[in-house]
């Protein structure tokens, strides 16, 4: 019996260790495998504006590549990430994610983006702090688009309609442009959605 109950408790032990050392992979070995991916992104994206001056069309944009780049100041002046475009599983490893269909930096409608909240670099991981009136900034190749948080709201996954062109009225015609953030909830669950709605406030041109 005292033989059995030792193997028992080795198993457990070993289990336990195996399983801390996934969730450590989970929190910190995805987020070192995004964090080179951002780097690359970020310096291809900023290289090709210098270069570009703009001219590139957001048309053109391939899966996986970098659609703009993503500020937040209430979440810290370091926080930028590069929005790939795409939200399959490998595009949103590489960063937040495009859904693609949706309208396009500052355009009519609503730009819709997915980001993970608590594993690969997990950079949606608190906007559920953002307040009404809060800045969303978003560059690309023509201009920098920042856009005002107006609403948060907690929904289930079937609620697709919040990405639709007017969150929450699939059938009307958008009149606005819109920036819709969508993450998982709660943390370390996908049970329901987090949503975040903002509305253009300012385009600056680039020259």
């Amino acid at each position: 019996m005292r033989a059995a109950l030792r193997v028992v408790c080795e198993i457990g032990v070993t289990a336990g260790v195996v399983l801390l050392m996934f969730c450590a992979y989970l929190l910190w070995g995805t987020g070192s495998y995004t964090e080179r991916h951002q780097r690359v992104l970020q310096q291809q994206f900023e290289q090709e504006i210098h270069e570009k001056n703009g001219k590139r069309s957001l048309g053109r944009i391939r899966l996986g590549s970098a659609l703009a780049l993503l500020r937040i100041p209430r979440l810290g002046p370091d926080y930028t990430f590069a929005i790939v475009e795409g939200v399959d599983a490998e595009a949103l490893r590489e960063g937040p994610g495009h859904y693609p269909g949706t309208a396009l930096p500052g355009q009519t409608g609503n730009f819709v983006v997915s980001g993970h909240r608590t594993t690969y670099l997990a950079p949606f991981n608190r906007i559920g702090e953002l307040r009404r009136g809060d800045d969303i900034v978003v560059d690309t190749h023509e201009a920098r688009y920042t856009y005002r948080v107006t609403r948060k709201e907690v929904v289930l996954p079937t609620r697709l309609d919040v990405i639709a062109p007017v969150p929450g009225h699939p059938s009307e015609p958008p009149s606005k442009a819109l920036i819709t953030l969508t993450t998982c909830n709660p943390m370390y669950s996908a049970s329901e959605r987090l949503i975040v709605h903002g509305v253009l406030a300012d385009r600056e041109r680039r020259t």
